[in-house]
């Protein structure tokens, strides 16, 4: 039976008008020149020619997101930026929130173009926007008429038909700029970067009329320096293409940007389908100019991993990991085909072996999508993302229910099956790793240009990987490793020509000291009819030469105390060759890298509840990490 999210927005809205949010900073609205960002003209202290890893969150909302307002968040993007430094700042539902694992080194607030800081403005007494009928309901007493009031917003966005009375641009676009001005207030070149942007929230339509409910075509736009003084959003189309179109044209005027997809694996298989939005066949042009503007997409997320399914991939063993698979505020299934980065690297070399060209050739990078401005990246530190509606264990479901103690006598009620169907299986995911040469704008942007990026679940493990025809096993030893593998091959994002021999590939992975050993280094490969998985270092040795797989390096967790037991690496790195290599097909590589075993959040909350764990969701996970491909070109 299919549920939405929108019926539980009364209760939330309700319980935000009975209890006011926390104290907010002052949102700085005077009118700073966003066109004259800070920009860097010299190296900094920390620039390294070989690049160093830098990890942020790439998809962050705050009060001006028309959803996280009504969920009771009232922080702003000054706060985000001062969280993502190391400030505690206070959650919707009144604890304190200190990122984990110490501040981050770039950061960035997507809030949602759509209705930009409309409900803050519809919510302050004396504004136009506050006199309206709209606003009297939307923060009335009254479930029905909150729920009518926000669910018209919702499908405003959905269709791209704006809602006449609360399409204020002149209120939209100067929270844009204040945005934008947060951003360059808040960068630091060579200590904390911060980029201009924000969320495209484009969702196709399901057969549940007046709702936001359907599949995720979501976009986060960045940019690069300066931005224009407008975001185009789904109220100007909803048509992802057109928002390309728009940013070619920007581009034309000296505003650089990039968009990455978000939570491909909630889009019912339609953000890798093989037609354009409008249903017409792929082309070369559609092809050049989606990877122009889109050279990167959004892995793992809070809502799940995209990187593939059991299904599309029933010879992985590490294939169902995270998956959520629920609609946008529905639960309703999102498509599987069409949903995942791995079958879109398949699909994408099938059409550039039969058409000659491919739209899918992508980096990874990874993200919150917190709404709370600030992100939960560690099992045992989790506030999931969405205010006061998931803001406690009982809500997100990782402890019964008021008054019950067992997990079989649960009630039917809003609050269980919101948390059974969508709360106990979001994540404690993701951050992005970059190789730049420095922490500024200029250097982390080239770096999601050319795809030199990497996408954790969490932890702040470094991840190399460089492909080359000369690399030799007494490299890894090598003091100047990282300058060898650059000057021998390319790096991940790369493009390999053949020479009619097999490459060598190096994979190098290091430990965030803060979280668990490493367990495994595996390169996937993928063709265009098929994949496989290769273990190519392990804490145990050496992979099996028949197998390709490590041995069991008998790590575990005892599950009285959440402490992992056993042994694993706080380094692994091998030279590798694909023992199935053909010089004359092209196929795709990446790493992924495996933690030992560690408790889940839902796990770490049932530990300090005293309850069992939630038997419906898995105990255990293995953190991980996944890098942009390289990509193998036969020569000529």
């Amino acid at each position: 039976m299919k549920r939405y999210l929108s019926l539980a927005v009364s209760v939330v809205a309700l319980a935000a008008c009975n209890n006011p949010a926390p104290e907010t900073s002052t949102p700085d609205t005077e009118n700073v020149d966003a066109g004259s960002p800070a920009q860097t003209t010299e190296r900094t202290a920390g620039y390294n020619a070989d690049r160093n890893a830098y990890f942020g969150d790439l998809h962050i909302h705050t009060r001006s997101s028309f959803d996280a307002y009504i969920f009771n968040v009232r922080r702003t993007a000054d706060d985000a930026y001062r969280f993502a430094r190391g400030d505690t700042i206070t959650h919707p539902s009144g604890f304190d929130m200190t990122i984990a694992g110490g501040p981050l080194d770039f950061y960035t607030v997507t809030d949602h173009a759509e209705y930009l800081g409309i409900l803050p403005a519809m919510n302050t007494a004396g504004t136009e926007l506050s006199e309206l009928p709209r606003a009297k309901d939307m923060f009335s007493t009254d479930p029905e008429r909150i729920t009518a009031a926000f669910q018209g917003v919702g499908a405003s966005v959905r269709s791209g038909e704006p809602i006449t009375e609360m399409h204020d641009t002149g209120v939209m676009d100067s929270v844009w700029m204040q945005n934008v001005a947060a951003a360059d207030r808040h960068y630091v070149p060579g200590e904390f970067t911060t980029f201009a942007a924000y969320e495209y929230t484009s969702v196709t339509a399901n057969e549940e009329e007046g709702s936001f409910a359907g599949g995720n075509l979501h976009r986060n736009v960045f940019f690069k320096g300066a931005a224009p003084e407008r975001a185009f959003s789904t109220l100007d189309s909803t048509n992802p293409e057109d928002l390309w179109d728009w940013m070619d044209a920007k581009r034309a005027e000296g505003y650089e940007s990039i968009a990455i997809p978000h939570n491909p694996n909630v889009s019912d298989g339609l953000m890798f389908r093989l037609q354009t939005y409008n249903g017409d066949p792929l082309d070369a042009a559609y092809a050049e100019q989606r990877m122009r503007n889109e050279p990167l997409v959004e892995v793992t997320q809070v809502k799940g991993t995209s990187e593939t399914h059991p299904a599309l991939s029933p010879n992985d063993e590490w294939a169902d990991f995270e998956i959520y698979d629920r609609l946008l505020a529905s639960y309703e299934v999102s498509k599987t085909e069409g949903s995942y980065v791995r079958e879109a690297y398949r699909n994408g070399l099938k059409l550039q072996e039969e058409e000659g060209f491919d739209p899918f050739r992508f980096g990874l990078v990874a993200a919150s999508d917190s709404h709370v401005v600030g992100g939960a990246y560690a099992e045992s530190d989790y506030w999931s993302k969405v205010g006061v509606v998931d803001g406690t264990p009982m809500a997100r479901g990782s402890v019964p229910f008021f008054g019950t103690k067992s997990w079989d006598e649960q009630p039917d009620n809003q609050i269980v099956q919101n948390a059974r169907e969508w709360f106990s299986r979001w994540g404690a995911s993701g951050l992005t790793g970059v190789w730049a040469e420095e922490n500024t704008r200029e250097s982390i942007f080239d770096a999601f240009r050319r795809k030199e990026t990497f996408a954790t679940t969490g932890p702040r493990m470094k991840v190399r990987f460089f492909g080359g025809y000369d690399y030799s096993a007494e490299m890894l030893s090598d003091a100047n490793l990282t300058r060898l593998a650059y000057d021998g091959g390319v790096p991940m994002g790369g493009d390999l020509v053949g020479n009619g021999t097999a490459p060598t590939f190096i994979a190098w992975a290091q430990r965030d000291p803060n979280m668990g050993a490493l367990q495994r280094v595996q390169i996937i490969k993928v063709t265009s009819d098929g994949e496989a998985v290769y273990d190519v270092a392990c804490h145990t040795g050496t992979p099996d030469p028949e197998t390709h797989r490590c041995s069991d390096n008998g790590a575990a967790v005892d599950m009285e105390t959440c402490t992992p037991t056993g042994e694993g690496a706080n380094e692994l790195k091998a030279t590798w060759q694909d023992p199935d290599f053909d010089p004359d097909r092209r196929a795709t590589y990446y790493v992924r890298v495996l933690e030992n075993p560690s408790c889940r959040w839902s796990t770490w909350e049932a530990l300090r509840a005293n309850v069992e764990p939630r038997p419906d969701v898995p105990q255990t996970i293995q953190e991980r990490a996944y890098t942009s491909p390289i990509w193998y070109i036969p020569g000529e």
